[in-house]
């Protein structure tokens, strides 16, 4: 049977190492990933109703299963929004699927970006991190051609950890090239 190379990396280099880094007594201790949401906000698709269909399109296909649209909760005349107008696209990958996003991520998706000097490493308090991306075309899934506007998402990978330096270590030893940590 298949396991993604990520999985097993994590079960045979990444526990023990933080077993021993951060003192845990039983392998439940450590942190792991538990999921990761992809996110694209479309304020602009209440105007071009086609730009939702596209991005869901587009989103669909950089994360490997279906994205869904995502509602607004309230009227707001200044941006002539009504309540339950689609605004947005997500997506949750949880198991292989998130080990194999991560993986494409890692080595295929974030070398693409222009000046590229690693991610900031700034956590939410709770373990868990997100990663803006301002162009969707560094997917290698992405045909540049076909492409109608460029458009940012937003990729959150929510841990088990307690603390942002177990998340850190986590995500540093997934290959996750943070710029200047403290390790």
């Amino acid at each position: 049977m298949y396991t993604p190379a990520l999985k097993t990396k994590y079960k045979e280099e990444i526990v023990p190492a933080l077993m021993k880094e951060f003192g845990y007594k039983t392998v439940m201790q450590v942190p792991r990933l538990d999921k990761i949401v992809i996110n694209q906000g479309l304020g602009k698709a209440i105007a071009d109703k086609k730009l939702m269909e596209v991005g869901e399109k587009e989103l669909s296909e950089i994360a490997g299963q279906k994205a869904v649209q995502t509602l607004s909760t309230k009227d707001i005349s200044n941006f002539k929004l009504r309540k339950n107008m689609p605004i947005g696209l997500m997506t949750t990958l949880r198991t292989d699927k998130m080990f194999e996003f991560l993986e494409r991520l890692i080595s295929v998706a974030l070398p693409r970006i222009r000046d590229f000097k690693g991610i900031s490493n700034k956590f939410d308090g709770r373990g868990n991190y997100t990663l803006g991306i301002t162009e969707q075309i560094i997917f290698p899934e992405i045909d540049i051609d076909k492409v109608m506007k460029i458009m940012g998402l937003q990729i959150t990978f929510v841990t088990s950890a307690k603390t942002d330096e177990e998340a850190l270590a986590l995500l540093k030893r997934f290959g996750l090239p943070f710029k200047h940590a403290k390790n």
